[in-house]
């Protein structure tokens, strides 16, 4: 769940960022697409192929930090987490693709920090909405 979240709010920066300086907001989409159709040049089928890309992606990565968030401040964390994905993401492995190397690096960044808050977010809100397991220790009249 976390993942399907931050894949659909994430992409929110560089977005911004690309309509506020007149540039093109489809063009991270296109990148990630252009990963899997590299030759194609076409809009449509890059965002075709970007959006299950991206989406795997984003599970992927908010499954691990489902398991590397503390409980103590996810947020914040996530936040960290999200800055460490985009030097991963961006840089060493996109450098491999011309599409992503070509990105703003700044809305990119972005992007991957507030992927990390919205994962920390929504694993804070899911915690604090599941009933606490038992405990026996808690529960004794000592």
């Amino acid at each position: 769940m976390a993942g399907g979240v931050a894949a659909a709010l994430s992409g929110a920066p560089s977005t911004l960022y690309a309509v506020a300086t007149g540039g093109d907001p489809l063009l991270a989409t296109r990148a990630v697409g252009s990963i899997v159709l590299r030759h194609e040049r076409r809009t449509v089928p890059l965002v075709l192929a970007a959006l299950p890309l991206h989406l795997a992606i984003s599970v992927g990565w908010a499954t691990l930090l489902a398991f590397l968030l503390p409980r103590a401040h996810p947020v914040r964390s996530g936040a960290l987490a999200g800055a460490v994905i985009a030097a991963l993401d961006l840089g060493i492995l996109g450098r491999r693709f011309p599409a992503i190397r070509a990105l703003p690096v700044l809305p990119q960044v972005a992007d991957h920090v507030l992927f990390g808050i919205t994962v920390g977010a929504t694993l804070e809100r899911r915690r604090a909405n599941r009933t606490p397991a038992f405990d026996p220790a808690a529960a004794s009249c000592a």
